[in-house]
């Protein structure tokens, strides 16, 4: 299968109707869910989607190491060449793989401004011309609103979209009249698209919980698979 007919058929295809085409250029996606779920599967997976269009990705991560970051990706690249009898494998892996960084940072150790300027060097002084920046590991519970509001402010001037994960700590989940959770109250008029999982056997739920100021379905978006995490 050529990439042309992969991109058609990918089930993200699915996601991005539901949310009036996917998350735009300037605009906050969040992915939230109890750890372990399978949010930065998910992140990869929307991440390796956009590398398969040529775009380029700049994955954050707050992780103290980036290793399982990098199998997630060669897993999912795997995963996804095998089902839909990718060819030829190896030569597409180089090609989509040129346009993946991935940057780590400590986020109790360096500050928003810190990271956006570095971003922001990598973008332009690095010649790498950003189409979505993924921010894995971002703990919403140590910071604030307004460094979510830097993170939208880079994004409309540069032009990329911002995917985030978010996990939900509290023992008992609490959300509002339209589902969205308590640790996020502070921060939903930043975000465009919220997005939710949920683990009921035998799947992963995939749910759109905020999609910008449109009413949303109660019907999940898509089902996951919880073995690899890919779309079912």
């Amino acid at each position: 299968m050529i990439k042309s007919e992969l991109i058609k058929k990918s089930p993200l295809r699915i996601l991005e109707k539901s949310i009036q085409g996917g998350l735009k250029k300037g605009e906050i996606g969040v992915l939230a869910s109890r750890k372990g779920v399978g949010k930065t599967a998910c992140l990869v997976h929307i991440a390796i989607d956009k590398l398969f269009q040529g775009k380029c990705v700049i994955h954050v991560s707050y992780s103290s190491k980036v290793d399982y970051i990098i199998d997630w990706y060669e897993d999912i690249f795997k995963e996804i060449a095998k089902k839909q009898n990718l060819e030829p494998f190896l030569q597409t892996h180089d090609e989509i793989i040129k346009n993946r960084v991935i940057m780590n940072f400590n986020q109790q150790g360096t500050r928003t401004e810190q990271i956006l300027k570095s971003i922001e060097a990598m973008i332009k002084k690095g010649d790498f011309a950003a189409d979505a920046v993924i921010v894995d590991g971002f703990d919403f519970n140590q910071s604030s609103p307004e460094d979510l509001k830097q993170f939208k402010d880079f994004a409309e001037k540069t032009g990329v979209e911002i995917w985030f994960s978010a996990s939900l700590k509290t023992e008992k989940l609490i959300f509002d009249e339209k589902g969205v959770p308590q640790e996020l109250l502070d921060y939903q008029k930043t975000i465009d698209v919220l997005l939710s999982l949920k683990y009921e056997v035998p799947y992963v739920w995939l749910n759109v919980v905020k999609n910008r100021d449109r009413p949303v379905s109660e019907k999940p978006a898509l089902r996951l698979d919880p073995s690899t995490f890919l779309m079912a």
